[in-house]
């Protein structure tokens, strides 16, 4: 029998994104200064209001109010209608030092032997739904708010979008637990005010949404199709859309509602599907496993699906605190095996090969985690993105202009199918 399946996405705008994207710019300015930094940077926004907090090791000086405002600048509150705007919000910063009981449990003097930067369990997962080897209805969910954010960045349709946006999609699956259709979309876009009425408001604000309605459908989804070909054959004509369900949608953002880093955790990774350990990411240095170590599992998924040995996989890794091997690694084909072994002797082959060395520093090398790489991630989902070199530039509070040049999302490279095919061959 069929089933459906459903997963969300929320936009840069979404006051929780705002907050992981100033926590994860924040961790980039630190980083490109001093690489070796240890830092647990917490953000909350509300109406007006950012308040910085968490703990930071480093020899790094950063101008955070700046960070802040250039951050919430790019995301677009830049008008004092939405009650956060990047010139006026007030910014309270709270950061301190590490505590030197968890530096000492974490340094040691072979960086190799360096243990997890806390105790926990993290996943990676990748199925072959998508090219990018991540579940579709998540997938599409991060396309259609991307491709809002860029419609209403370039200004000419759809002229009224404001930043914050939700979407979900579901999806149709058959016996055979592959994607047959889409059944349901939703997008709820903030928009500024259309016609302020007051003796036939009922009746401007319907005619308001009809009108966001009917722009998703003939300018954002054909725009999103064009890009994503791949989504045509999941549209069957018969699937239900709901824009703005609730009507009107303006005041939204941090002044709508509270933002805090780490409260998107199944946005940022696999939609629901797999499992999650309970870490979050943004504003945490590599040396933290709930961050580092998830991008490992989720390397380790996705090159097991490019290299055939299963369809559909979930990695687990579980670490102590201050010890360098983890505690295990666990594999699940959900019985989509390409090999004759079960997936004990899967996890077991792929531990001994040490192809995938899961020791924290290890994982910092091979993935170039200690470079400025994650503002990026902190909006759109950290799985299931492009790999690509680009050229970042950081400025210091004296002025002095940084540049470096890094590769974002090395988690998402397929670099290992050979190596991986050759083991199990």
């Amino acid at each position: 029998m069929s089933y459906f399946f459903s997963s969300e996405s929320v936009s840069e705008g979404h006051p929780d994104k705002v907050a992981d994207q100033i926590s994860d710019a924040i961790l980039d300015n630190i980083l490109a200064q001093d690489p070796n930094s240890k830092v647990a940077c917490e953000t909350l926004v509300t109406t007006g209001q950012v308040v910085l907090a968490g703990e930071i090791k480093t020899t790094a000086h950063i101008n955070e109010q700046d960070i802040a405002r250039g951050v919430i600048k790019r995301i677009g509150y830049t008008k004092s209608d939405y009650k956060f705007d990047a010139e006026s919000c007030g910014i309270f910063n709270a950061l301190h030092g590490q505590s030197p009981d968890i530096n000492r449990g974490v340094e040691r003097e072979d960086p190799y032997n360096q243990g997890a930067g806390d105790q926990g369990m993290m996943f990676g997962y990748a199925c072959n739904e998508t090219e990018s080897l991540m579940p579709i209805a998540l997938d599409m969910s991060h396309s259609l708010l991307y491709e809002l954010s860029q419609i209403r960045k370039e200004g000419r349709e759809m002229t009224y979008l404001r930043p914050d946006s939700k979407s979900q999609v579901t999806i149709e699956y058959g016996d055979d637990n592959k994607p047959v259709r889409v059944d349901t979309i939703v997008v709820s876009t903030q928009h500024d005010e259309f016609i302020v009425d007051e003796q036939n408001q009922l009746k401007a604000d319907e005619e308001m949404v009809a009108q966001i309605r009917k722009d998703v459908q003939e300018i954002l989804l054909p725009r999103v199709l064009k890009k994503h070909p791949q989504y045509a054959s999941l549209f069957k004509g018969d699937y239900k859309l709901f824009v703005n369900p609730t009507g009107k949608f303006v005041l939204g953002g941090p002044c709508g509602d509270t933002g805090l880093t780490g409260r998107k955790i199944i946005v940022d990774t696999y939609g629901g599907k797999g499992a999650h350990g309970g870490g979050a990411f943004s504003g945490k240095d590599p040396s933290k496993v709930d961050r580092s170590a998830a991008y490992a599992a989720r390397h380790l998924a996705k090159n097991i699906v490019a290299a055939g040995i299963a369809d559909e996989v979930l990695v687990q890794v579980a670490y102590a605190i201050g010890v360098a091997e983890p505690m295990n690694l666990f594999v699940n084909t959900y019985g989509t095996s390409k090999v004759k072994l079960t997936d004990g002797e899967i996890a077991k082959k792929i531990a001994d090969s040490k192809i995938f060395d899961m020791r924290p520093k290890a994982i910092e090398d091979r993935l170039k985690l200690r470079n400025p790489i994650y503002e990026e991630s902190a909006a759109y989902g950290h799985m299931g993105r492009q790999p690509q070199v680009v050229t970042k530039q950081f400025v210091d509070p004296m002025g002095k202009v940084i540049t470096r040049e890094v590769e974002l999302f090395t988690w998402e490279k397929t670099d290992q199918v050979e190596a991986l095919k050759k083991l199990f061959s």
